[in-house]
């Protein structure tokens, strides 16, 4: 491995160390990264978005840190739970994956994640599949039984590195694939095709691929057999993640990843479950199902759609991509996220303070915030020679909230440094008097400023256009928002207290005034009458 970009002093926490690591690609100024994407049975829900929204962050910074970084997100289109909801609504599982996928990418798009290079489907490599299976199968780490294909996890003495688990607690399958198996704790790699589900030709008959083998084969066709980081949720270290790692290992006696990065799930407010249940796998399946790998760090256990595990164009519609992106970057990214209206809430009354700012430095400036320049490299910008006090403050402010993105992606912290930002712009004008003398030479101290912020904020991925008219961008419609959030967060306080007296009285008394509330799966909305 060599060494590169040394100016930069990034640190990534690694869970196969479970320590921070300096970050050294595999070859000079170039990342290969890989995410593990859904499996598309049915709507993306905000659960889907969080890996997505980091991984998409990940890159911007890398990128603006002068590397070249492919970014690689697989769709699982062949799964237990495809071919069943298929038969539910009664078209193939092709056809359900397809648009499945549609709505996914509609979401990413809504949210800003624009950055992904490649997203291969599982239905697209069989071929490479079953050559991995192959290569397993001759090295006698893998073996054939009756159309099934399975990895012997006991010639794998480094499997459970990952998640500090041994094979013993690998969960095995139910059903027939246990009696084909030498161990409980073996894995499938190939399944035999059940009557009337999609399968296809391989060298052990009709049948179609395990879970984990889908990503071991994937990565590898586009990032090679190591590659810099590997992605994924706390729920996918065990199985998934390890199996994974130990199929990849074994098959090419090295590496398969150089840093494995795991983001914190979701939760709903009060709620103790994780929003997308605990498994995309039929109980049948157990060892394919992802098993919470550090009880501290994640929660299992499935909420209701109602509390956000359902289609995300509502929720979207409501709140705006942007606030919700926002939200997802507010902690850092191996925390826990808790989901709900009040937190939305608390994001989008977060990002006024930013569209106030923007809004204002526009009337001021004669032009949009939006319409100014900024450095699209960490390399390109130039610290001002003698700079004005504000420029001075802003710089500082820049190297903080570097300094917490070189350490582990800390967007969490990171942000705190551009509120800062906000404020010293908003102290500038007042002092400087700028709405009131816009022809002040200060202007250009101003856009200059505004500059450097907007270098920051593009690394998160936000600001990055006008937020439209419909979504309250003018200063009485967001009053009129953030107000109507307030009160329908204080009924449902009281209904939450069984405080139903007070629950209909601010419903009835908003009915009086022409404003009626509904509340649905999405939550509780709201519209003039």
């Amino acid at each position: 491995m060599q060494e590169n970009l040394p100016e930069y002093p990034l640190r990534v926490y690694n869970t196969l160390t479970k320590v921070k690591e300096p970050f050294r690609t595999l070859e000079p100024g170039k990342v290969g990264m890989y995410l593990c994407g859904p499996t598309v049975y049915a709507e993306a829900h905000i659960g889907h978005m969080v890996g997505p929204v980091i991984f998409d962050t990940v890159k911007r910074y890398l990128t603006h840190c002068g590397y070249e970084v492919t970014w690689v997100v697989n769709i699982t289109d062949v799964d237990d739970k495809l071919i069943v909801r298929s038969r539910e609504k009664g078209i193939s599982m092709f056809q359900l994956a397809t648009e499945m996928t549609a709505d996914y990418v509609s979401n990413l798009q809504a949210l800003g994640v624009d950055q992904i290079d490649r997203m291969p489907r599982a239905t697209d490599s069989i071929a490479e599949i079953i050559t991995f299976v192959e290569e397993l199968i001759a090295k006698g780490f893998a073996y054939a039984s009756d159309g099934d294909v399975f990895f012997d996890v006991t010639k794998d003495p480094q499997y459970g590195s990952l998640s500090n688990r041994s094979a013993d607690e690998q969960q095995g399958e139910g059903g027939g694939a246990a009696s084909r198996k030498r161990s409980s704790s073996d894995f499938a790699l190939w399944k035999s095709a059940k009557p009337g589900e999609p399968s296809w030709l391989s060298p052990w008959g009709q049948g179609r691929p395990g879970w984990h083998i889908e990503c071991s084969a994937m990565s590898r066709a586009i990032l090679g057999q190591t590659f810099d980081i590997h992605g994924g949720g706390l729920d996918l270290v065990f199985p998934h993640h390890e199996n994974e790692l130990a199929q990849s290992r074994c098959c090419h006696g090295k590496p398969m990843v150089t840093y494995w990065m795991h983001n914190g799930l979701m939760r709903a407010s009060n709620e103790g479950g994780k929003v997308g249940g605990k498994t995309d796998r039929t109980p049948g399946e157990a060892s394919e199902s992802p098993a919470v790998s550090n009880p501290d760090a994640a929660v299992s256990g499935k909420i209701s759609r109602s509390k956000g595990a359902g289609g995300l164009a509502g929720l979207i519609s409501k709140h705006t991509g942007e606030r919700i992106r926002f939200f997802l970057l507010r902690t850092h990214y191996r925390s826990t996220s808790v989901f709900g209206d009040e937190p939305l809430a608390e994001a989008g009354a977060a990002l006024e303070t930013f569209y106030r700012l923007f809004e204002r430095s526009g009337k001021i400036l004669g032009y949009s915030v939006y319409e100014i320049p900024h450095a699209m490299r960490r390399s390109e910008f130039q610290t001002p020679a003698n700079p004005p006090a504000l420029l001075a403050e802003l710089v500082q402010l820049r190297d903080s909230f570097l300094a917490k993105m070189d350490d582990d992606f800390n967007t969490g912290g990171a942000t705190a440094d551009l509120f800062e930002m906000a404020r010293a712009l908003n102290r500038f004008i007042d002092q400087s008097h700028l709405d009131d003398s816009p022809s002040d030479p200060n202007r250009e101290v101003l856009r200059s400023g505004l500059s450097i912020l907007r270098e920051m904020a593009s690394l998160l991925g936000i600001f990055r256009k006008p937020v439209p008219q419909s979504t309250g961008s003018s200063e009485s419609a967001r009053l009129v928002q953030g107000l109507m959030e307030l009160v329908i967060h204080l009924r449902a306080e009281a209904r939450t207290k069984r405080d139903f007296a007070t629950s209909d009285a601010i419903r009835d008394g908003l009915k009086s005034i022409g404003v009626a509330i509904q509340d649905g799966k999405q939550g509780t909305t709201w519209e003039a009458q």
